[in-house]
């Protein structure tokens, strides 16, 4: 599933990205345009946690989804094209890793998905104050899809599918923050209790080079870790009805959109190990 099983023929043209302009330039840089690269995630990560923090119904809750969108849209645009433009750089410098890369078509579908589930769905529901209009349910179930085929790659390549964790420890960690009472500590108490179970096992019954046993034991927790997260997302949602940010579709829509950001930047950092 890497960019070179869909793109065979482009493999001579993908090797000498490096030896020409702009690739050429950027590989001694190679560095200093992956810190840019960094500094843009960070300020698109940021301005995404703010906007659909506000579309669950937390965060920046003294606004409405109008004027938190108003308010982050220029910092959001400016790491999207930070991103896009130090990750074409990037890539033109380092070709031939990510074109044999499995980890980059998992990037590249999540990129796509993100997009598309940012500006056609959270942004323009926010500019709505969470009224989802018939375009954007198109955009949302497109946005799915990606999503999902995203996530396919990222579970089946070799090497690389560990870091999914990623993806499901930011899950857990934003379930955590949005919950309240009772619900929080039930989640909480849950979330400890595999956390102690998956160490108690891995690290104490089954012996640590094992590994016939280890990797299917820690796809059974991921399983269990990944359950029970949504299932606390779900009540969550429910529980929280209709607020000033829509309904469960919207915040359904936002826990997706953000979740989508972690698996992309997740991929990206799991391309060395491929």
């Amino acid at each position: 599933m890497s960019p070179q099983d869909f793109f065979p023929a482009a493999a001579e043209w993908v090797g000498r990205l490096d030896d020409v302009f702009p690739g050429v330039w950027i590989k001694p840089y190679f560095a200093q345009w992956e810190v840019g690269h960094l500094l843009s995630m960070a300020l698109l990560g940021g301005a995404s946690i703010l906007l659909n923090l506000r579309l669950i119904g937390y965060g920046l809750t003294d606004d409405p989804p109008s004027v938190v969108r108003r308010q982050v849209l220029p910092w959001l645009n400016l790491g999207v094209i930070g991103i896009l433009f130090t990750g074409v750089l990037i890539g033109t410098s380092n070709p031939e890793r990510l074109f044999t890369s499995e980890a980059f078509t998992a990037k590249m579908l999540g990129l796509a998905a993100a997009l598309v589930l940012t500006y056609g769905v959270a942004l323009p529901a926010a500019r709505e104050d969470g009224r989802i209009r018939p375009m954007t349910a198109a955009f949302a179930a497109l946005g799915l899809g990606l999503f999902g085929l995203a996530l396919g790659v990222f579970a089946t390549a070799q090497l690389v599918n560990p870091g999914l964790w990623h993806v499901v420890t930011a899950m857990g960690l934003m379930v955590l923050f949005v919950t309240r009472g009772l619900t929080r500590i039930v989640y909480g108490a849950g979330l400890a209790v595999l956390i102690a179970s998956q160490l108690a096992v891995t690290q104490l019954l089954i012996p640590a080079d094992d590994y016939a046993r280890l990797d299917p034991t820690h796809k059974g927790f991921f399983l269990a870790f990944a359950a029970w997260i949504l299932g606390a997302a779900a009540v969550q949602i429910i529980s929280a009805g209709r607020g000033s940010a829509g309904g469960w579709a919207v915040k359904a829509m936002a826990y997706a959109t953000l979740l989508v950001w972690v698996t992309t930047a997740a991929a990206g950092r799991w391309i060395a190990f491929a």
